[in-house]
């Protein structure tokens, strides 16, 4: 039994043009050609062809379809590539519910009058420093991080913002009042500082591992005292430094023990 383009076309559900591109792509040629260049197709390629629509709803590219047709080195070859290719969708599917989430906060932002932006003290944990965050603790640590913030709504981000101003609020009164790095006062708010740093999910001091931790709270004191957006965060530059010197002074280990 052989069936033309149109009678295939009409069994598979795609059309003429399609089983056209096909056999110019090289993808699905007929089984013989015809006088006047007429394409009949037989068992062969129909089995072919049910190979490449299967695959082609999983949203694979034509190119990889063919990889996998074309492969007879072993049974599982097609099996391996479909394994492949859901891993690629899951990964697009994270970055796209990032890219949602992203959004949904910006519009519920703009509803509100307000521009969309995380606060600056998180910038350690969203996408301008990704790179940085993943190249220090790992992707878990940033997606943790970054999706915690994100599901927080409108008003648990600008209770979380609150909280974040009063803690630098603090360290430029602190500082201002003449007090020392050394002193009681700047010890006691280290404490609450990296209380506040736990209650982030998926960082090391969120985490309990001393070593790690202790690393995290320099790094982040590395940025107060360099990055000009955490010294107008600080209200000063002065606050900022201050701030940073005092937690790489009494953070220890011991805290997460």
């Amino acid at each position: 039994m052989e069936w033309t383009v149109h009678e295939l076309a009409g069994r598979a559900g795609i059309s003429g043009r399609t089983l056209r591109h096909y056999h110019q792509i090289g993808l699905l040629e007929p089984d013989r050609i015809g006088h006047q260049g007429y394409r009949y197709y037989g068992p062969t390629a129909v089995a072919r062809l049910q190979r490449i629509l299967l695959l082609r709803d999983t949203g694979m590219t034509l190119a990889d379809i063919a990889a996998v047709v074309d492969r007879t080195d072993t049974p599982d070859a097609e099996a391996d590539a479909i394994a492949t290719h859901l891993d690629q969708l899951r990964e697009a599917h994270h970055r796209l519910t990032r890219r949602i989430a992203a959004v949904e906060h910006a519009l519920a932002m703009r509803r509100e009058g307000r521009e969309p932006r995380m606060d600056v003290m998180l910038d350690g944990f969203n996408d301008r420093y990704e790179a940085e965050v993943v190249d220090r603790w790992g992707q878990e640590a940033f997606d943790a991080s970054h999706q915690w913030w994100h599901r927080k709504s409108v008003a648990e981000q600008q209770a979380w913002k609150a909280r974040a101003e009063s803690l630098l609020a603090r360290w430029r009164a602190i500082h201002e009042n003449g007090l020392a790095v050394e002193s009681r006062e700047a010890a006691a708010h280290v404490r609450t500082h990296l209380e506040w740093f736990s209650e982030i999910p998926g960082t090391p001091a969120h985490d309990g591992n001393a070593n790690t931790a202790v690393a995290m709270v320099h790094g982040m004191a590395d940025q107060y005292e360099q990055d000009p957006d955490f010294h107008v965060a600080f209200g000063t530059a002065e606050a900022a430094r201050f701030a940073a010197g005092a937690l790489r002074l009494h953070t220890t280990e011991e805290f997460w023990d």
